[in-house]
Order: structure tokens, then C-alpha cells, then sequence
């Protein structure tokens, strides 16, 4: 991107220059085919809540019937487990059905832009549900599960 050859960013990254250079090939390749997200909040908003009521309802047909059929899931746990990769539409349903019956309070956001979700337990965030919608479906869910990352200040006194 700046022009820093591969054999300087890898001491950085701590990898070496061929598997910095296959990183930064494989990143290229995901930005060049992600899906834009449907630009009205509304035609959003209206998808996600789709999802979390039958996801509630237990109702699998009809998370499939939002979920593309390529869905990609990716759940970062940080140092609390290992990511995971989830890719379509049954097995994603499947995921969503279990993750449902957690019962987590989920308050809605704004994440870069577009709609999402906070889930919350005690009072305090416990998972970040950034899902893309494209054509009136949900064709990635981006979860951030950190612990850590999630452990945010409160306000000051």
C-alpha cells in the first residue's frame, strides 16, 4: 500500500516476507470481493430483525430465508477461545439458533456506518454483531467476542 517491500514488513508482523506477501495477497482478494452493504439503515434494520426473531423463535427456515446462501460467520473470541469460521446459510442458522438461547440483551448501534447490534449481560457488552446485508440479506456477520477488547472504561467521575 505504501510501497514497503515485503522483507521489511514482515520482521513487523513477525512472519516471514513470503507469508507477509500471501497475507496482503489474501486481504486484497477479500476487500475486492466483499459486498457493499445496502445503503439505507431502514432496509438494514429490517433484515437484522428478521434474523433475531426467528433466530429467538427457533424458527431455522426462516433464518435461512435471510441468511445468503454464502453467508460467512467469523467469530473473534480473542484470547478466550479459538476464532471460528462458519460458511452458509444452514450452518450459520444453525449457530445463530444456539447463540439465541444465550439470552444476552441486545441493544442496537451504528458499527462504521451501518446497523448492528451490542449484546449485553449485567449491564455490560459481552459480544459486537456487525452483519453486512446486501439485496435484503445478511451475506457476512462480523462478531467480536474479546473480553478484553470489550472491557471498556466506564465514564469518568
Amino acid at each position: 500500500m505504501f510501497g514497503v517491500p515485503f522483507d521489511e514488513i514482515a520482521p513487523i508482523v513477525g512472519r516471514t516476507p513470503a507469508t507477509a506477501t500471501q497475507l496482503a495477497s489474501r486481504a486484497r482478494r477479500r476487500v475486492r470481493g466483499a459486498a457493499l452493504p445496502d445503503a439505507g439503515l431502514s432496509a438494514q434494520r429490517e433484515v437484522i430483525d428478521a434474523f433475531m426473531a426467528t433466530a429467538r423463535d427457533g424458527d431455522f427456515e426462516g433464518l435461512v430465508a435471510v441468511l445468503d446462501p454464502g453467508v460467512v460467520l467469523r467469530v473473534d473470541l480473542g484470547a478466550a477461545g479459538p476464532s471460528k469460521l462458519v460458511r452458509g446459510a444452514t450452518a450459520v442458522a444453525g449457530q445463530a439458533v444456539l447463540v439465541a438461547r444465550g439470552g444476552a440483551d441486545a441493544r442496537r448501534v451504528l458499527i462504521n456506518g451501518a446497523d448492528g447490534l451490542v449484546s449485553m449481560r449485567a449491564g455490560r457488552p459481552v459480544a459486537v454483531f456487525s452483519p453486512t446485508v446486501h439485496e435484503g440479506r445478511i451475506v457476512e456477520i462480523n462478531i467480536l467476542a474479546d473480553p478484553e477488547r470489550l472491557d471498556l472504561p466506564g465514564p469518568a467521575a
